[in-house]
């Protein structure tokens, strides 16, 4: 007994490929475009329409002179198949991506401070093992929106990320309170953050021209008491990280720096890392995140600049 099924089943496994062609068809709005797009001839590209009319036994394109239409059963097939052959185009990509070197363009945005300092330095041996990738880096401490703006990645020094993009946390990062020798010379170093009040400082700027600068101590537990706030002052407010640091390697006063950002200059001894017993609190964030927004397919330049992110900032930065 012959299985009518199994027969129907076949007759439509042979026309997937007309159905393809209809939806290129859709898209191109002629049969001359079509072919081209399809790399045919225009007589075969018209030869598979209508045995897929036929097969329909309903009419899918309406043809005019210079262009087709498609009927209502035409555009209805092309609606329920288009997302079907657009994802089996992913998955073919993704499949031969894993066999093939990374290549293409990576568009990444990241903090000013963190990509002078420290993301440029590392970009080299990346690069040079993947020749044929290249990376567009934008520089900027404006929380762009990734999708909209086209980013592959984003490098944020955030508490939080978006729940609709994809992150891993690149590190933990803390605040420093830093200074030369020579300002600590001529004022003093600070015993407490109380002290501080009466010191030039350098900060991110608030309302009145003044800063809060948020503290709790340093023990092996952290406690529920509340942070010691200290309104400070100086002479130079800035929002930019590096900024903050130059001015203090200028000598001009006390800064309070993410550790990125002081981390070299601690390294030198050019500056001296103040009230080690206390932890700034709030001014920065506390994680380095890697972010891309989400899609069902991630190209495998950008996977593998992800994992060099993580394997090279896992250690965070000591001083």
């Amino acid at each position: 007994m012959v299985n009518k099924k199994h027969m129907n089943t076949q007759k439509v496994e042979s026309l997937w490929t007309h159905l393809h062609w209809l939806t290129v068809l859709a898209e191109q709005g002629t049969y001359t475009a079509a072919a081209a797009r399809l790399g045919v001839s225009k007589a075969a590209m018209s030869q598979r329409i209508a045995e897929l009319e036929r097969a329909a036994g309903v009419a899918l394109v309406q043809r005019t002179t210079r262009s087709v239409r498609l009927t209502e059963a035409g555009q209805r097939l092309v609606d329920n198949t288009r997302l079907e052959y657009e994802h089996i185009a992913t998955s073919f990509a993704t499949v031969r991506e894993m066999a093939g070197v990374a290549r293409g363009l990576i568009r990444v945005t990241a903090p000013v401070a963190f990509t002078r300092q420290q993301l440029v330095p590392r970009m080299s041996a990346f690069l040079r093992a993947n020749p044929e990738v290249r990376v567009q880096l934008e520089a900027s401490d404006r929380l762009s929106s990734i999708t909209t703006e086209g980013f592959d990645l984003a490098i944020r020094h955030s508490v939080q990320v978006p729940e609709t993009h994809v992150a891993w946390k690149l590190c933990e990062t803390q605040s420093v309170i830093v200074a030369t020798a020579a300002y600590l010379k001529r004022r003093g170093p600070p015993e407490s953050p109380a002290d501080l009040s009466a010191h030039d400082c350098l900060f991110y700027p608030r309302a009145l021209g003044s800063g809060i600068w948020s503290f709790e101590r340093r023990t092996a537990r952290r406690t529920h008491s509340a942070p010691l706030m200290i309104t400070v002052n100086g002479p130079l407010s800035a929002n930019n990280s590096e900024a903050l640091r130059d001015a203090a390697l200028d000598d001009l006063g006390i800064a309070l720096l993410p550790d990125f950002t002081a981390q070299a200059a601690i390294q030198t001894g050019k500056f001296v890392v103040l009230l080690p017993d206390w932890r700034p609190i709030g001014t920065f964030a506390e994680q380095l995140y890697v972010v891309r927004p989400y899609t069902p397919h991630v190209p495998r330049a950008v996977e593998l600049f992800v994992t060099y992110l993580r394997e090279t900032f896992a250690a965070g930065f000591p001083p």
